[in-house]
């Protein structure tokens, strides 16, 4: 029988509620304190889910806390989790993991020199619907994925969030905020990236934010809005991807990638399920419904939502003394192609990447049951 590490988060805004309000459907884990530097913001959260409310430091010196999830802004994401490896805990960071290779480096040899385990989201590569397509070109269906695309493109945030600005300042952007789920899926799809180029822009210097409290304000812009990449992988695919908040509409697919013996249709890595269509060739294929992946169902109105399942597996793996799939070195390759990308965009030219990683394990149906509560 698995233990439940004690899970305590650092950080309450947006994000905490749903790692708070889905936790409890993994095993492996038990959520029991939240901190901010806000103990307003940390109360709140604390009584709406019935955890304990703590300062950072006493968080970070409570006993029955194993692992801390660090859900603060990017920026801060670096110092966060090196003060928790120091407080001899595992840590596990919302993403993007860090903002700098040094910063992964850094945080990679303390985790060693601890014996502790580091993990970042997104783990949304692990639901039902990237499983089966991982599935589909791991059996060779397709034949070799040559090449492909990826669009994440809209308006930004600064019509819905009540605190957009982070969004607009380095470490942020289209790229770092939402390209993880993107990247990430290519990378346990396809393998690593081997290097990459782009064409960055800034089309507006600052935006209004229509949300409410705000509602009015203006907010600067320092980091580009609209990115264009190449990503060359290790395999040789050659994907397109295009992130941008600077797009009303379009009618691009989420993700397409393409075999020498047909195309998959990948939804939106942003979330666990969505509908894959695939051909042979030029034909469709009707998928069979024998691929019952629990991370498919959906549970959150008409979307399958098993946000902390990365953090359950690795609290599992932990404890089964195995990798974890959400590692640190998927997260760091991850940030160096998302770095590289805006770097590349800065010269208008190509960046050959330094670090590499392994695919993670693909999450079969029986083996996302068994992290289930």
């Amino acid at each position: 029988m698995t233990n439940k590490l004690g899970v305590g988060i650092i950080g309450a805004g947006n994000i905490s509620a749903a790692y708070l309000r889905l936790g409890p459907m993994f095993k492996g884990i038990e959520l029991r304190a939240v901190a901010d530097l806000n103990m307003d913001a940390a109360n709140e959260r604390a009584k709406e889910f019935g955890v304990r409310a703590e300062t950072v430091d006493s968080l970070l010196a409570s006993d029955d806390i194993d692992i801390v999830v660090n859900l603060t802004i990017p920026a801060a994401h670096f110092e966060v989790s090196k003060n928790v490896l120091l407080a001899g805990k595992h840590v596990y960071s919302e993403k993007p993991f860090v903002l700098t290779l040094e910063e992964g480096a850094e945080l990679k040899a303390l985790a060693e020199e601890k014996g502790l385990r580091v993990g970042s989201a997104p783990d949304t590569f692990m639901g039902g619907a990237h499983q089966r397509v991982r599935n589909i070109i791991d059996s060779g269906e397709v034949g070799k994925i040559t090449s492909g695309t990826a669009f994440v493109m809209g308006h930004g945030m600064e019509h819905w969030h009540p605190n957009p600005d982070f969004f607009y300042q380095p470490g942020a952007g289209p790229v770092l905020d939402i390209g993880p789920y993107y990247v990430t899926n290519l990378v346990q799809l396809l393998g690593p990236v081997a290097r990459v180029a782009a064409l960055t822009s800034t089309p507006a210097p600052e935006r209004l934010i229509t949300s409410q409290p705000r509602n009015g304000e203006k907010i600067p812009v320092g980091t580009p809005t609209t990115i264009h990449a190449l990503l060359e992988f290790e395999s040789g695919a050659v994907i397109t991807m295009v992130t941008s908040w600077d797009v009303w509409q379009h009618g691009h697919s989420n993700m397409e990638l393409y075999g020498e013996e047909g195309t998959l249709h990948v939804p939106d890595p942003n979330f666990f399920g969505g509908e894959i269509k695939q051909t042979k060739r030029e034909a469709d294929v009707e998928l069979s419904g024998e691929w019952e992946h629990p991370f498919s169902i959906p549970n959150d109105g008409d979307n399958a939502n098993y946000r902390c399942a990365g953090l359950a597996d690795m609290a599992i793996a932990i404890q089964e003394g195995r990798p974890h799939r959400c590692s640190d070195a998927l997260a760091l390759h991850a940030v160096e192609v998302m770095t590289s990308i805006l770097a590349a965009g800065e010269k208008r030219g190509f960046v050959e990447m330094t670090t590499t990683c392994e695919r993670p394990a693909p999450l079969t149906p029986d083996a996302a049951r068994e992290l289930l509560a």
